[in-house]
């Protein structure tokens, strides 16, 4: 329900950076006062409002990129893989040559059908644009990987350190699956 409320709101842009003042200043009341299940809320509903404001400013490319990665369950790797495959389907416009020139509904046997310009829409996201953005994505994070270094040691620290190391890499190769895949994608 919070859910969808916070989603309506960011929609109709009323999420920014006021309201997440707000909720940071309600937050360090709450640790002042050390009230624990509003500590617990209140850093919830921060860091969701933040993720909306994020998405909501995000590219077309880099929403369905989140998009497919929220999709996953963490169990059945081919199942996401094809869920993935038909949700790109849905989104990137066909790539042959008949349907960039003629529009759906032109017959080519009889040469019959309406031809007008298709709708001029701003979020009209190609295939391309998507495996070239999640590729710069992707050489950006690798880069910093590369400067991070891994922890090796058993006290708490370094174990979270370890766990955060082995969540980022396999969000990077699930991304790198979802590259390969737009690249190689056939309708």
């Amino acid at each position: 329900m919070l859910r969808r409320v916070i989603e309506k709101a960011a929609e109709r842009g009323e999420l920014t950076e006021l309201v997440l003042m707000v909720i940071w200043n309600r937050l360090d009341v709450a640790r002042r006062d050390d009230e624990k299940d509003a500590i617990r809320s209140l850093d919830l509903l921060y860091r969701r409002v933040e993720t909306e404001i994020l998405r909501s400013e995000a590219t077309p490319a880099m929403r369905l990129l989140d998009e497919l990665l929220n999709i996953h369950d963490g169990s059945d790797d081919d199942k996401w893989l094809k869920a993935c495959r038909k949700h790109m389907i849905e989104n990137f416009p066909r790539e042959d040559p008949f349907t960039m020139v003629f529009p759906p509904g032109f017959d080519m046997e009889k040469h019959d059908g309406q031809i007008k310009l298709p709708p001029q829409d701003d979020d009209v996201l190609l295939r391309v644009d998507f495996v070239r953005e999640v590729d710069e994505l992707l050489k950006e994070v690798e880069a910093e990987q590369e400067k991070s270094k891994l922890h090796t040691g058993y006290d708490p620290e370094s174990v979270a350190t370890m766990l955060k190391q082995q969540e980022k890499l396999r969000t990077i190769r699930q991304v790198e699956a979802l590259l390969e895949l737009a690249a190689t994608l056939k309708w």
